[in-house]
């Protein structure tokens, strides 16, 4: 399985994608991630700009979406929400809408951290709802991961072995995911 991960922190050294960077360290046998480098570049949506021919920062991130068996997105929770970058990647690739969409159908998993107690879990909520909204079939499951600070090493290492063991579970959790949705497709 190749998963396409995506933080939605923009910061050099977010725990974000520091726990994608873990994640891809600790992938179950036979789950490959990449990271995804470039949400920054990507636009606020406009659907003006919704053409043909979209940016090209949003036709890459669109075709590095189908291109991959599932998404895993880590999102930080700014004002108990998601960041505007992670609305402008669900409402890019959630279009054209319908089947056509990069998003419809994608298998994607939500997980988070945060400076808090409560790992982003508002955030991963709204993201899993708003992605469900899209099309794509949403795994209902969260990883929040909370005191971010003191869960990684001053290298970005993930240093927490109960993290790094529900990590890798939940990694196991979207294979199975994909696994069971690739059998009801093929089963239709």
């Amino acid at each position: 399985m190749k998963i396409l991960a995506i933080s939605g922190s923009l910061r050099a050294a977010s725990h974000n994608t520091a726990l994608l960077r873990a994640a891809a360290a600790h992938a179950p046998e036979g789950v490959e991630i990449e990271l995804y480098e470039g949400l920054g570049q990507v636009p606020p949506y406009n659907e003006d700009h919704d053409t043909d021919t979209p940016p090209a920062q949003v036709q890459r991130l669109r075709d590095e979406i189908r291109d991959a068996d599932g998404v895993l997105i880590s999102t930080p929770e700014y004002n108990g929400t998601v960041p505007g970058q992670i609305k402008h990647l669900v409402d890019w690739a959630s279009r054209p809408r319908g089947t056509d969409a990069a998003l419809f159908g994608k298998p994607v998993a939500v997980i988070g951290a945060s400076m808090s107690d409560y790992g982003a879990m508002w955030a991963q909520d709204h993201l899993r709802k708003s992605l469900g909204v899209a099309g794509a079939r949403v795994l209902d499951r969260e990883l929040p991961v909370g005191r971010a600070a003191d869960r990684f090493g001053p290298d970005g290492a993930l240093i927490d072995p109960e993290i790094k063991e529900a990590l890798v579970e939940f990694l196991s959790a979207l294979d199975d995911h994909h696994r069971s949705l690739t059998a009801l497709a093929a089963a239709a």
